[in-house]
């Protein structure tokens, strides 16, 4: 349990959400390109699965570490006292945020599998 007395520490475990938020969305924008490049790169073979299946494990990463994100935040701030804690400050609205992330990344891994 902290004992700091300061809504520092659950806005530093924010930040840290938020930045795992931008590593997740990189990887899903890395997975997406591997996949559309191979589109292009692949179209005069006919083929593009190997391309696909990378693409693929990317986005899926990006949603894994999204999750497991949110876990590690959640954990965090569960031992936060609620002096610690702004008074109206919605302390969910950036796992709102990584979940929402996490849903559309595999709404697009399931595009990218569903459109080969």
């Amino acid at each position: 349990m902290s004992e700091l007395n300061d809504p520092r520490v659950l806005f530093a475990a924010e930040r840290t959400l938020l930045a795992w938020v931008r590593t997740a969305s990189g990887l899903m924008a890395l997975g997406f390109i591997i996949d559309r490049a191979s589109v292009v790169v692949d179209a005069a073979r006919g083929g593009r699965g190997v391309a696909l299946a990378i693409g693929v494990a990317f986005l899926l990463l990006g949603v894994v570490l999204n999750a497991l994100g949110v876990v590690q935040y959640r954990r965090s701030i569960a031992d936060l006292r609620p002096v610690e804690i702004p008074r109206h400050y919605w302390v969910n609205l950036s796992v709102v945020a990584s979940v929402a992330l996490g849903v559309l990344g595999l709404l697009l891994a399931l595009y990218l599998v569903w459109s080969q």
